[in-house]
C-alpha cells in the first residue's frame, strides 16, 4: 500500500507569511497537488537553512510532511530562483501582478493542473529574460483564462453569434466576449475595442508563445489591451486586483 503521508513536489512559493516566532506558512503551487499551504518551522531563525529557498517567485523541489493541520516542509532544493524578479521593480510588480491573478482563481484541494503549473514557470521565465513584460503578460493572462473556464469568445458575437467582421467592435464583460457593432447599439456596459487590438489578442489566444513573440503592437494597442483585460479580470472576480496599482506607480517614478 502507497504511504502519502510524505510525498515531494516541484513547487513555486506564491506568498509566506509569519507564524509564530519562527515559522513561516507558505502559500505554494505544486505540479502534482495545485495549490497547498505548509508550514516551513524555524524559517525565519538567522541559522535557517530553509529560508533562502522559500522566498516568493522561487521555483523549488520540496519533500511535504502530512502534519495534523497543514504540510510540513522537511527537506527543499532552489531549482530556480528567478533572482531579476527580485532585481527589478518592473519585473517584481509583473511577476506579483501573475501570482496574484493565480491566487485569485485558486483555491486548496481542487487538484493538480499542471498546464497551469507550466504556464507559471514559463511566465516567469519570460519575465525575467524580456526587456518589455507586455508580451508574456498578456499571454499569460489569455492562457489562465482558458485554464479555469472563462476564455472570451473573440471570434463570434457573444450575443448573437454571427461571425466578427473585421471592423471595430464592442466587448462586454457579462458576456465574456466581443459583440458585433449590430447588437452593440442596443446593449448596456459595453467596452468598445479597436480591430488591431481584437487582432493581437485572437493571436494570443490560438497561437504558441513561439509564434505569438513575433507581435509587435503599438502602445495604443498595448494599453487597450491591458485595460480591457484588467477590466475583465476585475468583473469575473467581483473586485479591483491590487498590483496593478503597484505597477503603475511604477511606471510614473
Amino acid at each position: 500500500m502507497t504511504d502519502f503521508r510524505s510525498f515531494r513536489a516541484s513547487a513555486i512559493v506564491l506568498r509566506h507569511a509569519d507564524w509564530g516566532e519562527a515559522d513561516r506558512i507558505l502559500t505554494l503551487y505544486t505540479r502534482e497537488q495545485g495549490m497547498v499551504r505548509a508550514l516551513a518551522k524555524g524559517a525565519r531563525k538567522v541559522t535557517s537553512r530553509k529560508a533562502g529557498h522559500l522566498q516568493p517567485f522561487t521555483h523549488i523541489s520540496v519533500q511535504l510532511a502530512k502534519g495534523r493541520d497543514l504540510l510540513i516542509v522537511t527537506q527543499v532544493e532552489t531549482l530556480n530562483a528567478f533572482l531579476p524578479l527580485h532585481e527589478d521593480l518592473m519585473k517584481t510588480g509583473h511577476a506579483a501582478y501573475a501570482v496574484e491573478l493565480l491566487l485569485r482563481f485558486s483555491y486548496e484541494e481542487e487538484g493538480a493542473n499542471p498546464s497551469v503549473f507550466r504556464l507559471l514557470v514559463e511566465t516567469f521565465e519570460r519575465i525575467q529574460k524580456e526587456t518589455d513584460v507586455w508580451l508574456p503578460i498578456r499571454y499569460y493572462e489569455m492562457r489562465l483564462l482558458d485554464a479555469v473556464g472563462f476564455r472570451p469568445q473573440l471570434f463570434e458575437c457573444a450575443n448573437c453569434n454571427r461571425k466578427i467582421l473585421p471592423e471595430d467592435q464592442f466587448f462586454s464583460f457579462m458576456a465574456g466576449g466581443v459583440i458585433c457593432p449590430r447588437c452593440g447599439e442596443g446593449l448596456l456596459n459595453l467596452t468598445r475595442i479597436s480591430l488591431e487590438t481584437l487582432k493581437y489578442l485572437r493571436h494570443f489566444q490560438r497561437s504558441s508563445y513561439r509564434d505569438a513573440s513575433v507581435a509587435r503592437p503599438s502602445p495604443e494597442v498595448q494599453k487597450e489591451a491591458e485595460a480591457l483585460m484588467q477590466g475583465y479580470f476585475s468583473y469575473l472576480l467581483e473586485r479591483e486586483l491590487n498590483t496593478p496599482g503597484f505597477i503603475k506607480k511604477i511606471r510614473a517614478q
